[in-house]
């Protein structure tokens, strides 16, 4: 396929988006064949070097999880060069800024490919992101590895190269509803979310829950991701008596949802969100107080107590980086840990198949932030219980871990 025909299709695949919606089912020999080209050598790969590409935002709308991510990988990274590479090998991590903008995206996977000949992607930001790139990524037999997005797109349907380590936001927020139903006695669930396929996962995740649980939806409202004015949704929630809304919100519409309710003087209700909408600029927001988050790794400060371990990780990445590491960091890192140990595990023979069977062996991995991950050959999403996180005086307070639905 030439490279115009491939950049028009994925360009139309960008604009479309598929987020969490159904797709075809499972074929594992059809996937199989398709994914792994027939060739002796294996791409992205010499006798003393192992390519690895990431498109990322460096500085677009969620360049917070992009700068973090990939400083933390490039941390790691340069340890395992500097202490030899893998079996002899060096890694060369490969990184493009995409703006967050699809057309970017696939210009930069294109490279990345093409020109860099990668022979995995890692940590490549962004649901309409990944949407548009991984049907040709995987044409071309690319692994995608940990992409920093929760959407059930990136798991399902199943295929041989697509890998998750975080939470997907449909289970989050299931667990989420469980939770405050049972545990809290909420009696009124609303939601609250974007009208995009990221929202909309929020809001199926929501119904679907409900339904198990034999409740119904008290009200819902929809935005434009644009959307700055809240006050009419806020009343339309207050009306329903919501003492619970799931919010399909990322940074800057969570923090106006809050701030208009706040306004309103609305405060018997708990707003609940998920990885998308976890950050600290909304703890350090008046409105953020006693919001709630479901996520899959809970954020840390300076003055935590911390593992020697994770203590002089911490101190290292401020060394380096001259700032306090996130939870983006913190997810940065824990995925090129997990590449490379696959990567070691995969032996001196390194191939996609290798990579594919050494991440599926990796059944009982805990990071040394002391989060659990798990693989199977039909497990590749590893995280599947959530923290409930909480803002009080400004920090994330953890309330609960290892719950799930």
């Amino acid at each position: 396929m030439s490279k115009v025909v491939w950049l028009g299709a994925l360009m139309l695949l960008g604009l479309s988006g598929c987020g969490g919606e159904s797709a075809p089912a499972r074929d594992d020999a059809a996937q199989g064949a398709e994914a792994t080209p027939a060739a002796v050598e294996q791409r992205g790969v010499t006798d003393t070097e192992i390519v690895v590409g990431s498109y990322t935002d460096f500085s677009g709308a969620t360049a917070i999880w992009g700068v973090g991510s990939i400083n933390a990988a490039h941390m790691r990274i340069d340890e395992l060069n500097a202490n030899g590479g893998v079996h002899g090998r060096q890694i060369r991590f490969v990184v493009e800024d995409t703006q967050y903008q699809v057309p970017r995206a696939i210009q930069a996977a294109n490279k990345l490919i093409h020109r860099d000949n990668i022979f995995a992607m890692l940590l490549s930001v962004g649901t309409p992101l990944n949407n548009a790139v991984m049907p040709q990524q995987f044409e071309a037999g690319v692994p995608n590895l940990f992409p920093i997005t929760g959407a059930r797109s990136v798991v399902e349907p199943f295929h041989k190269f697509k890998f998750t380590q975080r939470g997907i936001y449909y289970d989050e927020v299931r667990a989420a509803v469980k939770y405050f139903v049972e545990q809290k006695d909420s009696q009124n669930v609303c939601s609250i979310y974007q009208d995009s396929d990221y929202g909309k996962e929020i809001l199926a995740g929501t119904e679907d829950q409900l339904k198990e649980m034999a409740k119904p939806m008290a009200a819902t409202s929809a935005h434009k991701p644009t959307e700055t004015e809240f006050t009419a949704a806020i009343l339309r929630l207050r009306e329903a008596k919501c003492d619970l809304v799931l919010m399909g919100t990322v940074h800057r519409d969570t923090i106006l949802v809050l701030e208009a309710a706040r306004k309103m003087g609305w405060t018997d209700v708990a707003w609940v969100g998920n990885n998308a909408a976890y950050a600290q600029v909304i703890a350090d927001h008046e409105a953020g107080e006693g919001y709630y988050a479901f996520v899959h790794m809970a954020n840390m400060y300076a003055d935590d107590s911390k593992s020697p371990e994770v203590q002089a990780w911490w101190d290292a990445y401020v060394a380096k980086y001259n700032e306090a590491p996130g939870l983006a960091a913190m997810e940065g890192y824990r995925a090129a840990d997990l590449m490379i140990l696959a990567m070691e595990n995969a032996g001196r023979s390194l191939t996609t198949d290798s990579l594919v069977a050494a991440l599926e062996g990796i059944t009982d991995y805990t990071d040394i932030f002391g989060y659990r991950v798990q693989f199977g050959p039909d497990r590749h999403s590893g995280a599947k219980e959530s923290v409930l996180s909480q803002v009080q005086n400004k920090r994330w307070v953890v309330l609960g871990q290892a719950i799930t639905y």
